[in-house]
């Protein structure tokens, strides 16, 4: 796979962590970022091997003691396919990794997936990132799962989108959420538009 960084929001996306966590993480130090430049500030990026410790944690590294879990995440990142970590300190403990970057490589996939469905324009809804092709605003669509929608109700409400489309508004927001101010929404007024059919009755 391709050398690539990534921000703590798609860290927190693909490893299944509270974005919270991963920022925790970093500020002890488990994983050292490095920093890139953006204009004026400084963003912390985090490599793939860092990923994968991070999927570990979600999956139950953080249970072990601070020193263990410093030392296999140090033997992820010297060695990057590694697929068991094995340490040896009064009693063995053996860290299976392969599962974990199975599933982080397809949440990786996913991402590249999201990206591509996902436009931003200035021209198009404020900004707001929208399906290629669409209006409809990706915020919009978390929101309505978050209130308790189903992928159904809104692929019918919505037709122009699909059921994958649906299910990736979550994982791209937590991936890629909006700096600075709140954004507003121009959309929250308006009604999605449905296709119904009525019969109509015949007077006699």
């Amino acid at each position: 796979m391709e050398k690539m960084e990534f921000t703590p929001a798609q860290a927190s996306a693909v490893a299944n962590l509270p974005l919270r966590t991963v920022h925790k993480l970093i500020e002890r130090r488990l994983i050292c970022p490095r920093l890139r430049r953006t204009g004026r500030s400084l963003q912390r990026m985090l490599t793939r091997e860092q990923l994968l410790y991070l999927r570990l944690e979600a999956k139950g590294v953080r249970l072990l003691p601070m020193a263990t879990r410093r030392a296999i995440a140090k033997k992820i990142e010297n060695s990057p396919e590694i697929d068991v970590v094995c340490l040896t300190e009064g009693s063995v403990l053996v860290v299976q990794v392969k599962s974990a970057r199975q599933e982080l490589d397809q949440d990786l996939e996913r991402l590249q997936r999201a990206e591509e469905m996902i436009v931003s324009d200035p021209d198009i809804m404020r900004g707001s990132p929208v399906y290629r092709g669409t209006r409809i605003p990706v915020q919009l669509v978390a929101d309505m799962l978050n209130q308790g929608a189903t992928p159904e109700e809104i692929v019918e409400g919505y037709p122009s989108l699909d059921k994958e489309k649906v299910a990736i508004a979550p994982f791209y927001v937590q991936a890629f959420p909006r700096r600075g101010r709140p954004v507003t929404k121009p959309w929250a007024r308006t009604k999605p538009i449905r296709t119904t059919r009525q019969r109509r009755s015949l007077a006699g």
